[in-house]
């Protein structure tokens, strides 16, 4: 008897080697994605975009992100939160790649409630696939960053949030996802005493509360359950439902990716496009628009390579200018001139469709500016960025020198308005990395993006 398919072919004729239409409907996601070491003001894009997007979603690392969006006059800061959980009209999406701390959290809103934020709980929606940050994955990465500093002289610089260990212990099958809070609480708890155990025997000095811990994790639960969903079914529907701007912010940036960031100077979840598909459930054929968020110049926090830093007067006025400091962290960001060769190497992992250039009014004081245009090694050029950090620092950087432009752009709001120069630096960064840029930012405030086509 032949099997006869849903529409009475049989299943031979259905899978005939005819090559089948790849099924081209549905919502296309939106990405904006960090093309340097994170801090390039991917809330600000990704703010420009909230306001006309009906979800929002964030797929991976959890709140060692840190996101500030001017609304009003007033300053938000969001760390796990999606940053368009201002927008009142649309829903925000924790994907199942996030990993969330439960008390960072609820925090987070309400620090943010008092500063207006209104019925967030009801716009919220999590995966039930994400696995949970616990207090004592937090002190072990305080715990292993001594440890580092002990035996090799240096950190990797983390955020102490635990979100490394939380990644090893999803990767090693050991971690608790939301899914396992809101089944058997005997169950997760019995598996909770395990996973803190297992910890206390690596870091004889740490001290967990288990009970303490379990009696908070059973309050969340019941504050979390209505918001949590199978994240797969939810996106599904979101795409092959009706017409809706999907829009998917990402945390870090290309050059802290696990795999093709400056490891092990990286964080510890893909933040490359690839993570959008794995951090959400979604297929990369409803990946549409892709935009890079690119600072004029570069920073990065932390230790580890940078070959365009800047350890003199230009560094200290980019910092200074740029107030270039850490909104997770605190921390001073170390600065030095724009690098096409990682905007390259960023943009062949994400296909980038066009750039946000942003704070581009920090280079107005500046006489002369420098770009980095290609490496060298042993006096040879490199047509690559070198995988090995060793390697790494011992480039030499190839600058093109460009005049600065001298003059205030911080009051332009459309392209003609730009000084000349600073129109010529532009258009310098998309000739030779080959990607258009879509906006230019050169302030704080919304309006002060400007939109180039």
């Amino acid at each position: 008897g032949s099997r006869l398919g849903a529409d009475g072919k049989n299943r031979h004729e259905i899978m005939s080697g005819v090559k089948r239409p790849r099924n081209d409907t549905g919502n296309k996601l939106t990405v904006v994605l960090g093309a340097q070491w994170g801090d390039e003001g991917k809330g600000k894009v990704v703010d420009l975009l909230a306001t006309e997007s009906d979800i929002i979603c964030r797929c991976q690392g959890g709140n060692n992100a840190g996101h500030t969006v001017v609304v009003d006059g007033k300053e938000y800061d969001f760390h796990l939160l999606p940053s368009g959980i201002i927008n009142s009209k649309a829903l925000s999406v924790i994907g199942n790649g996030v990993v969330i701390h439960l008390p960072g959290l609820f925090e987070e809103a309400e620090k943010n409630e008092k500063k207006g934020l209104k019925d967030w709980e009801k716009r919220l929606i999590i995966s039930d696939r994400a696995h949970i940050v616990f207090d004592f994955h937090q002190a072990v990465d305080g715990l292993q960053e001594v440890q580092r500093q002990a035996q090799e002289g240096k950190n990797i610089g983390t955020t102490k949030k635990g979100i490394g260990p939380t990644y090893s212990s999803k990767a090693s099958r050991t971690g608790l996802r939301i899914c396992d809070l809101l089944a058997d609480f005997k169950d997760f708890s019995m598996r909770f005493k395990n996973l803190a155990q297992q910890y206390q025997a690596m870091f004889p000095t740490l001290e967990v509360d288990v009970d303490g811990q379990l009696k908070k994790l059973k309050e969340y639960a019941e504050r979390i359950r209505p918001m949590v969903r199978d994240g797969v079914y939810f996106m599904y529907d979101a795409i092959n439902g009706p017409p809706k701007k999907i829009l998917v912010e990402g945390a870090n940036a290309a050059l802290l990716d696990i795999d093709f960031g400056t490891y092990p100077f990286v964080t510890s979840s893909n933040c490359t496009v690839g993570g959008v598909c794995t951090g959400l459930g979604i297929p990369p054929l409803n990946i549409g628009d892709v935009y890079g968020v690119v600072k004029a110049y570069t920073t990065r926090v932390g230790i580890g390579a940078f070959p365009t830093e800047q350890l003199n007067e230009v560094g200290e006025l980019l910092q200074t200018r740029g107030h270039e400091v850490g909104v997770t962290t605190g921390r001073k960001r170390r600065c030095g001139w724009l690098d096409l060769v990682i905007l390259r190497y960023a943009n062949m992992i994400n296909g980038f469709t066009a750039f946000a250039l942003t704070k581009l009014d920090i280079l107005d004081v500046m006489d002369e500016i420098k770009v980095g245009v290609s490496y060298k090694l042993n006096g040879k050029k490199i047509p690559y960025f070198p995988a090995n950090m060793d390697v790494l620092q011992k480039v030499e950087v190839e600058y093109e020198k460009l005049p600065g432009w001298k003059s205030d752009s911080s009051a332009c709001r459309k392209w003609e308005d730009l000084p000349v120069k600073a129109q010529n630096y532009i258009r310098f960064v998309e000739i030779h990395v080959g990607v258009p840029i879509k906006w230019v930012g050169v302030g704080k405030a919304r309006e002060s993006m400007i939109q180039m086509f």
